[in-house]
């Protein structure tokens, strides 16, 4: 499985990319039927608005993270943003999943026990920060000035815009788990954080 860093992924070009596992991969977690819809329609249409609402534009041929930057806190370009903003997020949650259950290792497993004294608290923390999202969102683990934490944030706001950077995040919007879940959105998020994070992932993305 390959997958990229979140710098790969912020200069990536506005294409949807294949998803970085077999549709299979995730069950029963998450189901293939889950992946068919929230990737191939949901993610899909973000990438498809934001073609449409760039065309013409100098937009047009700007990455991702630079349609971010360019639209973010700017009322008169939220469609703009929130469309790059989500197709952005999804690349980085499909990263940040894995077939295999795995534990963080060197520099990043010396991190989360400095900043959260075991890899147990947080993974409840992190779980915390999924399941308390009012609504429509996404749980992230990032990094500042070196120093691990959980976040969550609204709808498709990121954490790079106010100078985090995201290691790994769990979408909890309703499509994410839905089909699979219904309502139970806290067994939906423990599960993927207990059996799917992307260790590997996050450790690339903290040495980056």
């Amino acid at each position: 499985m390959t997958t990229l860093t979140a710098t790969q992924i912020g200069t990536t070009p506005q294409t949807l990319p294949p998803l970085p596992f077999a549709d299979t991969a995730l069950e029963p977690v998450i189901s293939a039927q889950t992946l068919g819809f929230h990737h191939g329609k949901h993610h899909k249409g973000y990438v498809d608005t934001l073609h449409k609402l760039v065309a013409g534009t100098a937009m047009a041929a700007a990455s991702l993270e630079e349609i971010i930057f360019a639209t973010s806190g700017k009322p008169d370009q939220e469609k703009i943003f929130q469309a790059a903003a989500q197709a952005w997020n999804h690349c980085f949650y499909w990263a940040s999943l894995s077939p295999k259950a795995s534990e963080p290792t060197g520099d990043l497993a010396r991190a989360i026990d400095r900043d959260f004294d075991s890899l147990d608290a947080f993974k409840a923390a992190f779980a915390k920060a999924a399941t308390g999202r009012f609504g429509s969102g996404w749980a992230w683990l990032v990094a500042k000035d070196g120093k691990l934490s959980v976040m969550s944030t609204d709808d498709a706001d990121v954490p790079f815009t106010d100078g985090f950077v995201p290691l790994l995040t769990v979408d909890v919007w309703e499509h994410a788990y839905y089909l699979d879940w219904q309502n139970r959105r806290a067994g939906y998020a423990e599960a993927v954080i207990d059996k799917h994070l992307n260790w590997d992932f996050a450790a690339s993305n903290y040495a980056g």
